[in-house]
């Protein structure tokens, strides 16, 4: 999975695009009525990409290869819906360290490797929004994104970058949706917690708190609603934003949030754990749920990979369903 992109599908904490933003972007590529794209550049010019869409691009540039402000090069443009500003993207990319010349990250190419976004200033590297924000649909695109719109300084090492190095990105626009404003919080109704239940306390923001009972954990998954929304109903496989608290029953702590990113996450509802999909399917945006998912519906016996959660622990999420598309 990949660095940048990996979302909940482990439901581990996220490293991410929105962990790692350094800030919010600033450009003038917000799209309302029209969408301005990002120009290219002498540095962007120097990346040269060979091989077909939807296939792995043969990527090359001299070394080091910096740049000032990102750039983004059309290698080949789509026809489809255009991606902008609260679009649902999926992607692949090609992710490179421009003074070395060495890959630090990738998608892997083709549909079925895709990975979704949200397509938001707020919540992604300012150059990697630069980058995709204006291409059609099944567009290829490189970008030479420069520190100052890259990733935060305490995400650079585990990319294999120092503070001084650029980024190269070859990016193909798998598919993009029309822009859906997404909700900050859950706004539906008020709903009765069913008995036996975690209780839930919000913050003004809408941010949780879960409280555990003190009782043995249920050994089958359970998932009520805590808010009925109105909106649009979340359909299985669709891309879903969401911002959600997940705790563990056994200890009461809060294994990840979004809540304390500050931005919501993006997926679709089969790139996450199966009980995480099954509380988000069939639900209307607005709506706030709570899922109390045991093994077999998380990691299963063997827990997750870096062994934060075990093969017994049951996972309580809270999760607000602020959008889908």
């Amino acid at each position: 999975m990949s660095k940048f992109l990996s979302t909940i599908a482990v439901a581990a904490v996220v490293l991410s695009l929105v962990a790692c933003s350094s800030g919010t972007a600033t450009n003038s590529n917000t799209a309302s009525t029209a969408c301005v794209a990002t120009k290219p550049g002498a540095n962007s010019a120097k990346i040269k990409v060979t091989g077909k869409f939807g296939a792995d691009p043969t990527v090359t540039f001299s070394t080091p290869l910096t740049s000032k402000t990102t750039e983004r090069t059309v290698i080949s443009k789509g026809s489809g819906t255009v991606a902008q500003s609260g679009s649902a993207v999926t992607l692949n990319y090609a992710a490179y360290n421009a003074t070395t010349g060495k890959q630090i990250d990738t998608t892997g190419f083709g549909a079925a490797k895709a990975q979704p976004l949200q397509l938001d200033e707020k919540s992604i590297i300012p150059g990697l929004y630069k980058a995709i924000a204006c291409s059609p649909q099944g567009s290829r695109v490189a970008a030479v994104i420069p520190p100052v719109d890259g990733v935060s300084s305490a995400n650079q090492a585990g990319l294999g970058l120092s503070a001084t190095d650029s980024m190269v990105f070859v990016i193909d626009v798998v598919s993009a949706t029309k822009p859906v404003k997404a909700l900050a919080k859950a706004n539906g109704a008020q709903q009765p917690a069913p008995q036996g239940y975690p209780t839930v306390k919000l913050a003004k923001d809408g941010s949780p708190t879960i409280t555990i009972p003190k009782t043995a954990a249920p050994t089958t998954l359970k998932i009520a609603d805590l808010k009925k929304g109105t909106g649009p109903t979340v359909k299985a496989g669709a891309s879903v934003t969401v911002h959600y608290t997940g705790v563990l029953w056994a200890t009461g702590a809060t294994f990840d949030s979004s809540w304390t990113r500050g931005t919501p996450a993006t997926f679709t509802t089969t790139g996450v754990v199966p009980g995480f999909g099954k509380a988000l399917v069939g639900q209307k945006v607005g709506s706030q749920v709570i899922a109390v998912i045991p093994p077999v519906d998380g990691y299963g016996t063997s827990g997750n990979s870096d062994g934060s959660i075990k093969g017994t622990d049951t996972m309580v999420f809270v999760i607000d369903i602020l959008a889908t598309q």
